[in-house]
């Protein structure tokens, strides 16, 4: 007899969790480009990444089949007046962090809608604008806009681990496993495609330069690197590592440059200062730091004076931090006397601490001057021109997932993936690589990257593979004006050099 009760033989079974669906809308928009009127389609929405699944018991029912694993957002753009899309090149674009939404690079340089700033990029007075992009390049190609994983609109489904998706590997994998995906679903296979990622999202670009090769077999045409960083050894300010000493002085220069505080003959030319501080870094420098201890006296104070010369620190300071300076020190050092700071992604831009003592500043006041503009711009945008709802938060930098993010795979090493890109570059020799470097940037400096690359171990034969070009702001060099349009004519000519002639 059994000892259920009459409620208990009554009560229903759960029901099964919903299927988690794609959410899709569709929208028709215009710009003008280049004095030619462009019209597009937008796709907003949600993709579910789904994971393969075998039959692992010998239930009844249970087969192969796939598990719904994540609901990536995107923003893609498509222009209408193309005939043949195999013609078409498609660029698949992300930020960085790792945390970081795709709305910098969708909002401030390449859709065809950008975020009103003044030429220089200064922080407006709210409330905040978009306006229509003149320098968008969706006349060159058409766009998809990726927000990874707990960034943006994306989340881990109902069920899932989302700190299975906070590390190196995964995010890797589940980014290139969304550009398959949107890649089969909108039949772009025989489009020339394309990856532009910007800082971390430059890690990531060069990780799926590999991954999209090795495990879809996907050949890419070229891939945009904008303020690049594929070895985390040059940034990483850490004793017994002298290289980010040596890589970041040409940008402490700069910074020096621009707030008029060197002497009167080296602010005349910033290139020609730059040139100067290069040489200087690769050579006396370089040897002086590498010989530590054992540099005398006399070599010292020389190394000193060059080091007052090319920053405008005062000996003093640089004899207290023995010759080598570091990111954040500098960034409230330089300008201490005036009680004003510098910015880390821009250090154009100047902040003010509480006060001017301590060794870092309070808050990097280039991001300040950029995360209110873009937040409301595209929590508006999506609603009111893009027709998709959702009442998430719309997670633009999300600090949580930088902070558990995870590189365990690179354990007891620095993070490094500029092997992964020589190998893609080896292996699909068609492959170019274009990279955009800001002079006033402090968080992915120049320098660095050009040592990168130095070191690539690319055959001489591959070398033209390679293109890089300057602008005169900072990380997100494109919020200046002028660099926003130069930004324009060389990523347009890049496209275009990567894709072969009919």
């Amino acid at each position: 007899m059994s000892d259920k009760t009459e409620e208990q033989k009554e009560k229903p079974a759960a029901e099964s969790k919903p299927t988690p669906q794609d959410q899709i809308v569709e929208v028709q928009h215009t710009v003008l480009i280049g004095e030619k009127e462009i019209s597009y389609t937008v796709t907003t929405g949600t993709l579910i990444l789904k994971e393969e699944t075998e039959n692992k018991g010998d239930k009844a029912g249970e087969s192969e089949g796939e598990k719904p694993k994540a609901s990536v957002f995107f923003v893609a753009y498509t222009r209408n007046d193309v005939d043949d899309q195999a013609q078409r090149p498609v660029t698949f674009s992300f930020n960085g962090g790792p945390g970081s939404a795709s709305v910098w690079l969708h909002l401030g340089a390449l859709g065809p809608r950008r975020v009103w700033m003044d030429d220089i990029g200064n922080l407006p007075p709210p409330p905040y604008r978009l306006v229509d992009n003149a320098h968008s390049i969706l006349d060159t190609t058409d766009l998809v806009f990726i927000d990874p994983v707990l960034t943006g609109y994306s989340r881990a489904v109902v069920g899932e681990k989302a700190k299975e998706f906070l590390n190196f590997k995964k995010d890797i994998e589940s980014v290139g496993d969304f550009i398959r995906l949107y890649t089969t679903r909108y039949q772009r296979w025989l489009s020339p495609k394309f990856l532009i990622g910007e800082s971390y999202g430059t890690t990531r670009a060069a990780g799926l330069s590999g991954y999209l090769q090795d495990r879809h077999g996907m050949y890419l045409n070229g891939i945009m690197l904008v303020s690049s960083i594929l070895d985390f050894g040059t940034a990483d300010f850490h004793p017994a590592n002298d290289l980010p000493h040596l890589l970041y002085l040409p940008t402490f220069a700069a910074t020096a440059w621009y707030h008029q505080r060197l002497e009167a003959p080296l602010q005349k030319d910033l290139r020609a200062l730059l040139d100067e501080v290069e040489a200087f870094a690769l050579g006396e420098y370089t040897t002086a730091l590498m010989k530590g201890a054992a540099l005398t006296a006399e070599e010292r104070a020389v190394i000193r004076q060059r080091l007052v010369r090319y920053t405008g620190l005062s000996a003093d300071y640089l004899d207290r931090v023995n010759l080598r300076i570091e990111i954040m020190r500098f960034t409230k050092e330089l300008l201490r006397d005036q009680r004003r700071t510098v910015g880390r992604l821009d250090s154009r831009f100047t902040g003010i601490d509480r006060d001017a003592g301590g060794e870092t500043f309070e808050y990097d006041p280039s991001m300040a001057n950029i995360i209110g503009p873009y937040t409301a711009a595209f929590n508006d945008y999506v609603r009111r021109e893009l027709n998709f709802q959702s009442d998430l938060p719309y997670e633009v930098l999300n600090f949580k997932a930088n902070e558990q993010w995870s590189f365990a795979q690179h354990e007891n090493r620095y993070v490094e993936v500029s092997e992964t890109l020589r190998k893609a570059i080896t292996a699909n020799p068609y492959l170019k690589i274009f990279v955009a470097n800001g002079y006033y940037d402090l968080a992915t400096p120049y320098f660095a990257t050009e040592y990168t690359f130095n070191h690539l171990s690319l055959d001489p034969d591959l070398q033209p593979n390679i293109a890089m070009r300057y602008y005169e702001a900072g990380h997100m060099m494109y919020i200046h004006q002028p660099s926003l349009a130069q930004l324009k004519q060389d990523l347009a000519a890049f496209i275009k050099g990567a894709v072969p002639q009919a």
